[in-house]
Formats: structure tokens, C-alpha cells, sequence
């Protein structure tokens, strides 16, 4: 892993270092990594990355070189490591997928043999959250080659330190302006729970020290449900919050109930006015909430629109703006979605919610849309399409575990959104419009195994729900299995008249195997060589 980088070696000179000031940095890691006279301690001034880099990295000092610390000390180091030896915000933000722990596909490996080299065990995120100089990733490979046996590539390493140098202009503005997070106050919540639909509402924010405690109230926006968290969470390099927090209400033994205890992983925007991130929780992470935030204020804000797509031709159809401050008079004047979209009247209107009957002209223009309310604009929020032309099963491709003695089962919520071909006409290119995720009502959920015969019985393997829901089979049946999840549309047919079908991939697998000597463990979406089997 590359947390693992931290060994007692010394780079060579051939770039300026980020010198350590931190008085208990120097003294708990100074014994090891020497610190010459411009304040560059050996492997840490060439080295840069996330709050989680850092954490672990201190991890394996405690494990392997018998560094003694308390939890406050390992806290203040990894607040310091990720403040002043961290990653700027733009660096970040691209690989936030890795400790958001969502299932992501890999597009951003430039050719097999650096994808060999930096994600054969791991996201290629883990290689990009680190920000080394040309020498230290160089001392990186030769690490890897001696624990892992894995071949040194040259190619990896000057492809590494091209994309991911020490030095970036991005770091240097940011080490520049950053400054004190100041996030006490209300925050306007919206919120996606994969099966269960969209949430809003709001977050409450309290410093604690140099902490933070928080209160969320959510209400769903299919059936007006209410879920309350409380937790707490720090903030580390200004923009990374990593917290955790737990329902009001008792857990139940449903597994993706939402009062599970949860890590949270938030990126806040620079100017510290809005942040989005994850709420996760499960064996293997599986569960979670996704979230976006923006600072509430005094003036009108839309923060949802429901539905979130629109048919052409179609009439007096009733359309839902969720928001905070709206306007206690709102005329149909007051709210545009563009030419083509004729609000007939506003049925109602509070200061959180606004309903309108809208007419869409039936040569109205297909694609994204922006609502606007008054003052308040939300980009894209409606979608104007004829047809839909495909149902898509997110996620794409997936895994999910049976259960052993020491690992729970791993489950797996699917979802199917609808689309529009887009202005190409062209399905499935990069200009489709997404119409919103279909209701169980209107779908059939199923599931085939790969390599069994037809209409055959599948529950040693596990089960789909009518929410599209796969729970494993509670028996092992010590083997893997490939397995289609399908989603068949009952009100939306093709060309020909037939439902429209969307599938994903899932593996079922076991939790743990050994293959040549080697234990190879289950992660989110890959297998993990876990080193020699014992």
C-alpha cells in the first residue's frame, strides 16, 4: 500500500522540501527521519497527501518501527500532516471517490501497464491522494518491489511524478490562503439514499473546541419520512471534514437502515459555503448517504424539484419546489423553466415549498433545464425529454459477499434511472439526459446466474427484492458466483414495443480465499492481496 512509503531512507536533494515546524512531529518522528538544518525531515518534507494517507502511514510507524504515541498525539499529527503536508482542494476532489468508498470506475488509467503497477491492489486514487517528489516515488517503487514482489516500473514512476509532483501551483496558492474553518451555523441539506429516494432538510452545526457537534433533520421526498442524526466531526487541512454520526432512533436489524452509525466524509469548497460528500456504513461500506451542502442565508433558496423530468405535450402537470425563505406570495410569473414550459398556476406556496401546475409545449427543446424562482436559480434541476429510450442499473457492476465467522455479509442496494437518447439521438453516448430513478412501483426486479439453467432456482445464491435490494444467501456455498440483477420496465417499451431492460453485473463471492500461498480478502469492489496466508 502506499501509505507504506515511510521508511527510514534519504532522498537526495534534487528538489526544495516542505520543512516540518510542528514541535511534536520533530520530537515523535525525529529519531528516524533526520531533520537537517532548513527543517526537512528524511521522506516527510517529500511527501504529501489526505488525512487517511497520513493516518495510516502513522499506523504502520506504531506497528513496524514501535512508535509510541497517545490518541491525542496521533490526532494532533495527522491534523498537522494533512494541514501543512496535505493536498490542496483541487487535488483532492478528484480522488474522493477512495474514502467516500463508492464504487467508481477507473477511466483515468492512461494504459495497463501503470494500472498494473498502481491498481492492481488498490484504487488508482490511492496512488493520486499522494503527492511525492521524483526520488520518493522512486524509493515508493522499491518498496513495492521488495514487499510485493512486484516488478519496478519506470514508466509508473515518471508518469507519477509528472500527474502528481510535490510541488504543484495548486498547493502553493492553497498553503497560501487557507484558513480557519468557521462552519458553526445552518446548512441546507439535500441528500440521495440509494433505494429510498431523494431527502431535504437541514444541518445544524456547533464548534465544540476544535471540533464540531452536528444535528440533521431529512425528510424523504417519496412519502414526507423523517430521519434525525446527531454526530461530530473535525476538519483537517481547512476543507476535509471526517466525522461520524448515528440516528435518534434505535437501529434495526435491517441492515441499510439510516440510524446505522456512519463515517462521514465531506469536502468543503474553498470558500466554505457549500460541501458535498458521504455518509457510509456496512461491512464493507456498501450503505450510505449521499449529501450536499450550502450555507443557508436570507435569501430565497430552490434546493429540490420534484419531479425532476418533464414530458413534452404533457398537461397541467403538478411540479414540487422544495426550498428555505421562498417567497410568501409567488405568482406564476415568479417561476421559469424555460421556452416551451407554461406555468398554468401555483396551486400552493410556503416558505418551504411551492407547487405549480406547468404545461410543456410538445416542440419544446429536449435536455437540461434551469428552475428559477425569484431570485433563486437551481442549474439543471428539470429535465425536458419526448421519450425514454433506456433504463440504466446503477451500480453498473458491483460485488457482494456471503457472510463467515468473522466477516458479515456484504449486500448490495441497486437502482434504475431512466434517460433520453440526448441531442445526438444516439443512446447510450456522453450527451444523454438523465430523467430521474424509477420507482419500484413501476419496475419488476429479477436476477440470473450466470452458467445455470433457465427459470432455475437461484436462492442458493441469494435474492432481489422489489426495491432492487440483493441479499445474499445466508449459507455459503464457498464459491463465487457471476450474477445479472435486471430491471424490467412495466410502463416504458422500445421501438418495438418490448419493456425496456436495463442489467447490471454483480459477483457474489466469499469473504476471503487463498491462492498460491497468498489470503487474498474482499474490499468494496476488488479483491486485496492480503499478504502470505498463515
Amino acid at each position: 500500500m502506499l501509505f507504506a512509503g515511510l521508511v527510514c531512507a534519504q532522498p537526495s536533494a534534487s528538489e526544495e522540501g516542505i520543512p516540518v515546524t510542528d514541535p511534536l512531529v520533530v520530537a515523535k518522528c525525529g529519531s528516524c527521519h533526520g531533520r537537517d538544518e532548513r527543517g526537512n525531515m528524511q521522506r516527510i518534507s517529500w511527501e504529501r497527501t489526505t488525512p487517511e494517507g497520513w493516518q495510516e502511514a502513522l499506523k504502520r510507524m506504531i506497528l513496524v518501527n514501535g512508535v509510541s504515541l497517545t490518541p491525542e498525539e496521533a490526532r494532533a499529527i495527522v491534523k498537522y500532516l494533512s494541514t501543512s503536508h496535505g493536498l490542496a482542494p483541487e487535488e483532492a476532489k478528484p480522488v474522493m471517490y477512495d474514502v467516500e468508498r463508492r464504487i467508481h470506475q477507473e477511466t483515468s488509467i492512461p494504459n495497463d501497464n501503470i494500472g498494473h503497477a498502481c491498481a492492481r491492489c488498490h484504487t488508482f486514487a490511492r496512488a493520486l491522494s499522494w503527492r511525492r517528489s521524483r526520488d520518493d516515488w522512486k524509493q515508493l517503487a522499491d518498496m513495492h518491489a521488495t514487499r510485493y514482489k512486484l516488478p519496478v516500473s519506470e514508466e509508473a514512476i515518471a508518469y507519477l511524478a509528472k500527474v502528481a509532483p510535490l510541488h504543484t501551483p495548486e498547493w502553493e496558492s492553497w498553503s497560501a490562503r487557507t484558513r480557519e474553518p468557521k462552519l458553526a451555523g445552518r446548512w441546507l441539506v439535500t441528500a440521495s439514499i440509494p433505494g429510498r429516494g431523494k431527502y431535504y432538510g437541514e444541518l445544524r452545526v456547533d464548534s465544540a473546541g476544535d471540533e464540531f457537534n452536528t444535528d440533521v433533520h431529512l425528510t424523504s421526498l417519496t412519502d414526507g419520512s423523517k430521519i434525525v442524526r446527531f454526530g461530530r466531526g473535525a476538519v483537517y487541512g481547512a476543507y476535509a471534514w471526517r466525522g461520524r454520526s448515528q440516528g435518534a432512533q434505535p437501529m434495526s436489524s435491517a441492515p441499510d437502515d439510516p440510524n446505522n452509525v456512519a463515517r462521514e466524509v465531506l469536502w468543503i469548497a474553498p470558500d466554505q459555503s457549500t460541501a458535498e460528500g458521504r455518509w457510509f456504513w456496512g461491512q464493507y461500506q456498501e450503505f450510505g448517504i449521499d449529501v450536499k451542502l450550502r450555507r443557508a442565508s436570507s435569501d430565497p433558496t430552490v434546493m429540490m424539484v420534484d419531479p425532476p423530468s418533464l414530458k413534452t405535450g404533457s398537461e397541467a402537470s403538478r411540479v414540487r419546489l422544495i426550498g428555505d425563505g421562498l417567497p410568501a406570495s409567488v405568482t406564476p410569473a415568479d417561476l421559469n423553466a424555460g421556452p416551451g414550459v407554461i406555468v398554468r398556476r401555483i396551486v400552493s406556496g410556503t416558505a418551504s415549498e411551492v407547487i405549480a401546475e406547468v404545461d410543456v409545449a410538445s416542440d419544446a427543446a429536449l435536455g437540461k433545464r434551469d428552475v428559477l424562482l425569484r431570485g433563486s436559480v437551481l442549474p439543471g434541476a428539470m429535465a425536458i425529454y419526448d421519450r425514454v429510450d433506456y433504463i440504466k442499473v446503477t451500480p453498473e457492476s458491483a460485488m457482494a459477499a456471503f457472510g463467515d465467522q468473522t466477516h458479515a455479509r456484504g449486500f448490495q442496494q441497486f437502482e434504475a434511472v431512466a434517460y433520453q437518447r440526448g441531442a445526438d439521438e444516439k443512446p447510450h453516448t456522453a450527451d444523454d439526459v438523465e430523467l430521474g430513478r424509477l420507482n419500484s412501483n413501476d419496475l419488476t426486479w429479477s436476477m440470473e446466474v450466470f452458467y445455470e439453467a433457465p427459470n432455475s432456482n437461484t436462492a442458493f445464491v441469494g435474492t432481489v427484492s422489489a426495491t432492487g435490494f440483493f441479499t445474499p444467501a445466508a449459507n455459503s456455498p464457498n464459491n463465487n458466483f457471476d450474477v445479472w440483477v435486471i430491471a424490467t420496465s412495466k410502463n416504458d417499451k422500445d421501438k418495438n414495443g418490448r419493456p425496456l431492460v436495463g442489467k447490471a453485473y454483480l459477483v457474489v463471492t466469499v469473504p476471503m480465499y487463498t491462492l498460491n500461498g497468498r489470503r487474498y480478502v474482499r474490499d468494496l469492489d476488488r479483491w486485496i492481496d492480503d499478504g502470505p496466508a498463515q
